[in-house]
Formats: structure tokens, C-alpha cells, sequence
């Protein structure tokens, strides 16, 4: 099922003879080890060598060394060298500061810092509310984590969380014109993550809690909403939350289902899948049953914690147990948001008719998404290289490019599901089919309706 992809892009430089043959030899070197190739380019000429460079992609780093190996073994062949072009574009991070004000003489220094910035602090001291206006605050979040559960690789710590908090920031920055900051933080005890997080939100407009492992995340999001004055969003929940709501709302259209008369089934109840369930549960379904690595979760199952409790109690009308396979009979709906190859064709097709699969794992889904397309009417993923993605880009850009427009001091569920909605509507009738229930991440449309949405949540959420 995986099929070579740029994650695992490499350049190899290659001197060859200048032969008519040179080119079609190399190219089915690559070919013949699986690779992808995606660029070819002439870099030197002479009388009787040619030098190259060769881009491929491939399906991991020992299929890059695999595909070097290759083209090395050609008669006459030699690789000069080889770069991966993920570590490249790494090379002293993605992101920097860059002054929006010009400091070309004197006088500009003499605005921008001492000693005309001092008014600008008395001002702000006298009036604190002042920061959102006068300084970066107005239009920057940090993008918090403690390293604890990074993308599928788990806990590896803040300084390796780096990149990934660096890329999350440059989306901002992309997507919604939003300067977001990495703050890796080298502890993962809960009070003191709170405490962090208190002391330096006097610099934000908002926070964006990201891969810090449940059940902590809960705690850590609950408590800062409840002691700041700005918006604290946990994207592995909430931004995930969003474009699956929006994304099943479409699915639905196509099969012609209303949700309340679903039975949807969730396999995973960490920080995604609990605040898929929340979320889903302000739209009425018919039933959601919950499943994690224990089997379906009821109230009488036991060693359930304060999360999985108030999922017990919320869900699953009947009281099932059993497995996931069990909850899958007779249901709608599949969202998974945890672990790979759990069920195949065969629990596919013990759902009702024009079953909807959401198999979100990565970088490997819940079920090999050609295995579901051969009973389910709609299938999506986490991945894209397939139809339909459910990915988060879609949503925290416009979120709190709306917050921070509005000058926020909180986020609800009103909001979420605004946003939901925005997304979910970029697919008009027009666009919409069982391949394409969410707008590209690169729709210019998504970023700007999902800020609109959430604007206007926030002015009636003071208006009431």
C-alpha cells in the first residue's frame, strides 16, 4: 500500500559516460528498485562523461541507500553524492524573525527602541490591554509542547519536537499570515508546564498546546483556559475534532444519511479521539461506541480514567462490550484515530450499506484503505497519498486566524463547530463526491471562511 513519497526525497549526483544509452540506463536503475523519479538534470558536460543529478523518491532510508546502490552498479557509473532533501531544507530551521519596521538612521532607532519605546511601555503599563494593539502579542501563539507525544513517533523529548513545532509555525505563517513560535519545554510534570505556560502568556495572543501526551494534555488545557485571558487550543484534539466533523458532514451528503440516525464507532480514545466524541456528540448522533487497545468502553469495564469515564457515561446507548470487530457490526460510521491494521474487508462488510471509514492512523491507516473501498461507500485518511485526507491544516490556521482578529480571550465549542462548518462548506455541491468531502489544504478558500466562521462566533458569544 505505501507508495514512495517526498519525506524520503534524495538527490544523488552521478558521473556517467556520454553515452546515448547514459540516460535510460539510470532512469530504469531507479525504476527497477521501486524508486520514483523526479527530476533529472544535467549539471556538467564533457567529451566523455556526463555528471547528473537525480532526484527520487523512496518509501524509507534503507530504499534510498537501495536506489543508491543501483544506480552505483551501473558499468562505468560513480555516485559523487548523495543529499537528502528533507534534512536540506532543515539545515538552520524553517523559520526567523524579520523586523516590519525599517532602522535606517537615528531617528528610526530612536522610535523603535530607546528612548521613544519608552512611552510605549508607560503606555501599556497603564493600560495592559494595550499589548494586543502596540505589540507583536496582537498577532502571535506559541506553539507549546513538552516533546511527549510527537506525530507517531511518541515521546521524544522538546529539542527533537523542535522541527515539528517549527513546521506547525511556518504553516501559521502560510496559511493565515499568523507568527507562531515554537516553546519547547524541557519538563513534562504537569504543574510546572502550567506554570511555564502562565508565566510567558503575557507575550501571546494565544496558545496552541501541541503532542503532549493524554491524559496530561486534559489537565493542562482545562486549567490554562480557566487562568488565562486568551485562547488556549489543543490542536491534536480540537483541530482534529473540526475536520473530521466537517469531513463526516459531507460523507453523509454523499450516502445520503442523516446523523442522527448514525451508529458511528471510534476506535481510540486519547486526546484525538475523545474530542472527536465531544464534538460529534453536539451534533445528535443516533450512538457512538468507543474502543480502545481494552475493547468497547462501557461504565461496568472498569480501570477506566476520569477521560474514559465521562466516555462511558456519554456513549454507547446499549451498554455493548466485546471488541472493536463487535462494534463494528450494524455501524455507519468508522472514525479510527489510533493504531494501524486493526480490521480488514471482512468487518467492512458487517456494516450497515454506503459505510463511512474515516481510518486516520499514520503513517499506516486502521485498514488498507483499498480494503475498505470494496464494501465502504466513502473511505478517508490521515495520508496524501490518498483521497479525501483529514488533515489539520484545514483547520488551526483560520481558527486562530479568527481569534486573534476578534481579540479573543477564550474559545468554546460554538466556535469549533463554526469552523467545522466553514470547512465542510468550501465543498459545494458542485465539488462534492466520495473522493473529495474536504477541500484541498491548499484551497485559498479554507483559511479566510474558517477565520469569517470564527469571527463571528466569538461576537455573538458576546453578544449572549
Amino acid at each position: 500500500m505505501p507508495v514512495p513519497g517526498p519525506g524520503y526525497s534524495i538527490t544523488v549526483r552521478v558521473e556517467a559516460p556520454a553515452s546515448s544509452t547514459a540516460a535510460g540506463d539510470l532512469t530504469t536503475a531507479v525504476g527497477r528498485v521501486g524508486g520514483v523519479l523526479t527530476a533529472f538534470d544535467v549539471v556538467e558536460s564533457h567529451a566523455d562523461t556526463i555528471v547528473i543529478d537525480i532526484s527520487a523518491n523512496a518509501l524509507s532510508e534503507n530504499h534510498a541507500q537501495d536506489i543508491t546502490a543501483a544506480l552505483d552498479s551501473l558499468p562505468g557509473v560513480r555516485v559523487r553524492k548523495v543529499s537528502d532533501r528533507t534534512f536540506l531544507i532543515h539545515l538552520g530551521g524553517k523559520i526567523e524573525v524579520s523586523p516590519k519596521v525599517a532602522l535606517r538612521n537615528r531617528d528610526d532607532l530612536s522610535r523603535a527602541y530607546t528612548p521613544g519605546v519608552a512611552r510605549v511601555c508607560q503606555a501599556i503599563a497603564a493600560n495592559p490591554e494595550d499589548a494586543r494593539r502596540l505589540t507583536i502579542k496582537r498577532n502571535t501563539v506559541a506553539v507549546l509542547t513538552d516533546g511527549s507525544a510527537v506525530l507517531g513517533l511518541g515521546n521524544i523529548g522538546p529539542a527533537a519536537a523542535l522541527p515539528v513545532m517549527e513546521g506547525k509555525a511556518a504553516l501559521f505563517k502560510k496559511f493565515a499570515d499568523v507568527d507562531a513560535w515554537p516553546v519547547c519545554l524541557d519538563t513534562q510534570d504537569t504543574e510546572e508546564i502550567i506554570m511555564i505556560a502562565k508565566a510567558l502568556a503575557p507575550v501571546y495572543a494565544g496558545i496552541n498546546l501541541e503532542d503532549i501526551a493524554a491524559p496530561r494534555c486534559f489537565e493542562i488545557e482545562k486549567r490554562l483556559r480557566e487562568q488565562l485571558d486568551i485562547p488556549v487550543f489543543h490542536d491534536d484534539q480540537h483541530g482534529t475534532a473540526i475536520v473530521v466533523v466537517a469531513a463526516l458532514r459531507n460523507a453523509l451528503r454523499v450516502v445520503g444519511k442523516n446523523i442522527e440516525d448514525c451508529k458511528i464507532v471510534v476506535s481510540g480514545v486519547g486526546a484525538a479521539g475523545s474530542a472527536i466524541i465531544r464534538l460529534l456528540l453536539r451534533k445528535n448522533p443516533g450512538d457512538i461506541v468507543a474502543a480502545d487497545i481494552d475493547g468497547i468502553v462501557y461504565p461496568d469495564r472498569g480501570n477506566l480514567d476520569d477521560n474514559l469515564t465521562w466516555i462511558a457515561e456519554h456513549t454507547n446507548k446499549d451498554r455493548k462490550s466485546g471488541t472493536l470487530h463487535d462494534a463494528l457490526v450494524g455501524a455507519d460510521v468508522f472514525i479510527g484515530v489510533s493504531a494501524p491494521n486493526l480490521f480488514g474487508a471482512e468487518q467492512v462488510a458487517t456494516m450497515n450499506d454506503d459505510a463511512v471509514v474515516f481510518a486516520l492512523a499514520n503513517p499506516d491507516p486502521e485498514i488498507d484503505p483499498l480494503e475498505a473501498q470494496k464494501h465502504a461507500a466513502v473511505v478517508a485518511t490521515g495520508r496524501s497519498d490518498f483521497p479525501n485526507q483529514i488533515n489539520n491544516v484545514l483547520a488551526f490556521p483560520g481558527v486562530f486566524r479568527g481569534l486573534l482578529d476578534a481579540a479573543a480571550h477564550n474559545i468554546d465549542d460554538n466556535m469549533l463547530l463554526a469552523a467545522s462548518d466553514a470547512i465542510a462548506d468550501v465543498v459545494d455541491n458542485g465539488k462534492l463526491n466520495a473522493s473529495f468531502i474536504v477541500p484541498s489544504v491548499f484551497d485559498s478558500a479554507v483559511a479566510p471562511a474558517v477565520a469569517e466562521a470564527v469571527r463571528n462566533a466569538v461576537r455573538a458569544e458576546r453578544a449572549s
